[in-house]
């Protein structure tokens, strides 16, 4: 973004994502509480019967369990943690830091969910403005995120924003991105202390693709 300031979506691993992540980690990264903030958050936007892209994707699903969806695909950059997740009906391996580039067909999928994950793009409003091409217009996107990250594969700005600040860079990425439209911040912490919080950004595809 050119706002930002020089070496922003730096990070202090600079080492191949693909090396990263070529273990799998069956783990959740968010608590139970957080988790079920999302998958609200899901039932909320994304729409039921759709082709749904669960992008930077893992082998935990998010999506509400007692909606169906006509088909559900993952992108992720480990093999054994996408064929794990029990809603995908087909899925991607790509390391999207190296190529954002989606490889959907334009207007592929009805809505897009990236869970806990964009803090690790460091080419984010590319990844975005594809994302918006692959979607139909109208279509939603939810980006949720917590405090909780591998630090050493987090971008550099996101450790200097407190919680209000990475709201404002998520939307600053798909505003920048150029192809979205009704960018809303949203703070769905569960109540209670002890929890994870839960953070999220959500848009719509530009309608105006459509013309």
């Amino acid at each position: 973004m050119s706002e930002l300031p020089k070496g922003a979506l730096r990070r202090l691993d600079e080492t191949p994502d693909e090396l990263f992540y070529r273990q799998p980690r069956f783990v959740t990264h968010i608590d139970d509480a957080a988790i079920a903030a999302v998958t609200g958050l899901y039932r909320e936007y994304l729409p039921p019967g759709g082709a749904i892209l669960d992008l930077m994707s893992s082998w935990v699903s998010h999506l509400p369990p007692e909606v169906e969806y006509r088909r559900v695909v993952g992108l992720g950059l480990n093999g054994e943690e996408l064929a794990g997740n029990p809603r995908l009906s087909g899925y991607v391996v790509q390391n999207l830091n190296r190529d954002p580039h989606l490889p959907f067909g334009d207007g592929e999928f009805d809505g897009a969910g990236i869970t806990v994950s964009v803090d690790y793009l460091t080419r984010p409003v590319e990844v975005l403005r594809d994302l918006g091409r692959v979607l139909t217009p109208g279509g939603p996107v939810v980006i949720t995120f917590s405090n909780r990250c591998f630090p050493t594969k987090a971008v550099m700005i996101w450790h200097r924003l407190d919680d209000a600040g990475r709201l404002d860079l998520v939307a600053g990425y798909l505003r920048e991105a150029g192809n979205w439209e009704e960018i809303t911040r949203h703070d769905r912490s569960p109540r209670g202390r002890g929890h994870d919080p839960l953070f999220a950004v959500t848009a719509r595809a530009s309608r105006a693709q459509a013309s």
